[in-house]
């Protein structure tokens, strides 16, 4: 229902006369002058020049004042916000233009989106107009936006009610809701009832998917909508950050060779398209080919260098990340921002330059003034307390501004079992993890403090352990690595044996076993299993660790010259760390590996992280 001021009838004049004829005229005239001047108005102060002509030569009861009114709005809601709520105020009958058109600006705006949704229920309790199909969009967005998900179905609900469960574009912003809160059934449920879908439907969708970790969904998707519709720049920049997150590099090469060659040259200039290339090349390993994607853009935001940064980080370029910094700080003309220095920290986190990371992380705090959140403190404390200053990383911990959460206090439990810290500091700090993680203290906790106990010869300690892990159900992470071949992709878990190529693959083990014995190679059987008690035991689990099948599939499958690449999802083991190195020498193989922390990249019998991870 549209709702819009009517008219005064004219007094003591003839409905025909030529007075008001030519009165009529006039006025058109004069609305449509007015009207002209809004279309040409560059800024705010024309606009408040033309608003006070509206008010001083129009009349409120003229059916055009009104449409003036909203177009007056319409901009001010674009340039000030503060101007335009003023305006909606004097609007005596506002309709559903005008109501959307604020709760739009508010949806769009930085600091104001629960006024989004504050309107819509002002517009709803005054009940002098019912919500249009292009209210929801906005008032859903700004939900998405807040997390307010309880809001968010409220106005879904109000979809129903008011007979827009079909339209496409208030489905689509319902999906994008339900995936920003986190809600990935709810989402699908949306998607798949749609009875028409767009282009934007499927993207909507398939981003749902890679913002909630569901790669392989994601791109099974993408292959779904390749079937009926061509894929956009949108669609593309969801199936890039998508081949990150799995690390499938080939599917990653192609998805950027496809947006070269097919779609629009404004995409492949696309500033967020091109940032999404340089992440994805560096989470799978190709930091050269980031690097060259990054040194060809035409344009580059703060987001672009971050990711270069960042990249460099993970693949241990300290050199080149520091590069990098001062290049965007001096040549690119930005500022860096808490990402940037989360990089840079992390760089030096990974080679453990402690003057460097006191620098860095002082340069933040005091010449660009940003506050330390908890990935700065955890990247300080972490690079400290590896590098043997405990004492300095805890002063850190005691001094901080926000509450240290439960991956600080890990990695310096994991420092005190390496640099025999004591147990009596390892077992307060093991304290510590188990406040901050409530009812989900992870298995890691307890292995760390297991070695702390082992290495003090305490092994009624490590029993007691071990029965407390059994009795409260936790199970170590198992370990899990991938490896791409000629597209698929390959997964092990240790001591797997449901691959088709297994008996191939523990010959090999066996054989590359022998080879390292020949030349000396004894297990480091530090970090096996604690529950595996005698040293035969550990060797045996050591062999079948998940990277060391991934690894021996790749060299039977694996072309000659072409690097095998492996994601793991837990930290490399010493064992696994030195015996992989010894296998790129033997084989005269690249071997580039993924772990939770950073990559590695080995060649030639040596490591790019210098044996420091």
């Amino acid at each position: 229902m549209v709702l819009v001021a009517t008219p005064a009838p004219p007094s003591h004049a003839a409905p025909f006369s030529t007075t008001a004829t030519t009165t009529n005229t006039q006025t058109s005239h004069h609305h449509s002058h007015l009207l002209h001047l809004l279309n040409q108005c560059t800024s705010m102060s024309q606009l408040k020049e033309i608003h006070a002509q509206t008010l001083r030569t129009t009349s409120t009861q003229h059916p055009h004042t009104l449409f003036l009114h909203t177009r007056i709005l319409h901009f001010s809601s674009s340039h000030d916000l503060d101007y335009a709520f003023r305006l909606f105020t004097q609007i005596e009958y506002p309709n559903s233009f005008v109501w959307n058109t604020l709760i739009q600006a508010c949806a769009r705006s930085n600091d104001r989106k629960e006024q989004a949704i504050l309107l819509y229920k002002r517009m709803l309790n005054e009940g002098t107009v019912l919500p249009d199909k292009h209210t929801f969009p906005f008032v859903l967005k700004a939900c998405a936006y807040l997390f307010a998900l309880s809001e968010g179905e409220q106005a879904h609900a109000h979809v129903f009610k008011h007979g827009f469960a079909s339209d496409v574009y208030v489905n689509n912003s319902l999906i994008h809701l339900y995936a920003s809160c986190g809600c990935l059934d709810s989402a699908r449920d949306v998607f798949e009832k749609m009875s028409v879908r767009t282009v934007v439907s499927w993207n909507v969708m398939i981003d749902a998917l890679v913002q909630l970790g569901e790669f392989d969904d994601a791109l099974g998707m993408f292959r779904e909508m390749q079937a009926l519709f061509e894929p956009d720049g949108y669609s593309m920049q969801s199936v890039i950050r998508a081949c990150a997150g799995l690390g499938a590099l080939s599917l990653g090469m192609w998805a950027h060779a496809y947006i070269l060659t097919r779609c629009d040259p404004n995409v492949a200039s696309d500033v967020l398209v091109n940032n999404s290339l340089v992440d994805m090349y560096c989470k799978c390993g190709s930091y050269g080919m980031a690097q060259r994607v990054f040194e060809t853009m035409e344009k580059r935001d703060v987001t672009s260098w971050n990711s270069m940064i960042l990249g460099f980080a993970m693949h241990g370029k300290i050199e080149a990340a520091v590069e990098y910094f001062t290049r965007m700080v001096n040549k690119g003309g930005l500022s860096p921002n808490s990402i940037t220095f989360s990089g840079i920290l992390s760089a030096c986190n990974h080679r453990g330059l402690v003057g460097e990371g006191r620098k860095y992380f002082d340069i933040m705090v005091n010449e660009y003034k940003i506050q330390p959140v908890l990935e700065h403190y955890g990247c300080i404390v972490d690079l400290l307390a590896r590098a043997g200053f405990i004492e300095e990383a805890l002063d850190i911990v005691s001094k901080m501004l926000i509450k240290p959460d439960a991956v600080i206090w890990r990695s310096l439990l994991d420092a005190c079992c390496k640099k025999n810290a004591g147990v009596e500091l390892s077992e307060e700090v093991a304290r510590q993890i188990i406040e901050s993680e409530e009812h989900t203290v992870s298995s890691g906790m307890y292995v760390l403090l297991s070695r702390v106990y082992a290495a003090a010869n305490r092994w009624n300690e490590v029993g007691l352990l071990r029965k407390m892990m059994t009795d409260k159900g936790v199970r170590k992470e198992p370990g899990c690595s991938s490896i791409e071949i000629d597209g698929v992709d390959h997964e092990f878990f240790a001591g797997d044996t449901s691959h088709s190529q297994t008996k191939d693959i523990y010959q090999l083990l066996e054989v590359i076993e022998d080879q390292l014995g020949s030349i000396g190679y004894r297990p480091d059987v530090s970090q096996a299993p604690m529950v595996d008690e005698t040293i035969d035991g550990k060797q045996h689990s050591l062999r079948l660790h998940s990277e060391r099948l991934a690894i021996a599939f790749g060299l039977l499958n694996s072309k000659p010259g072409v690097p095998i690449r492996v994601l793991k999802n837990l930290r490399v083991c010493d064992d696994c760390h030195n015996v992989t190195k010894l296998i790129s020498k033997m084989y005269n193989v690249d071997i580039i590996v993924r772990d939770r922390a950073r990559f590695h990249h080995f060649r030639d019998g040596s490591c790019s992280c210098m044996d420091y991870w």
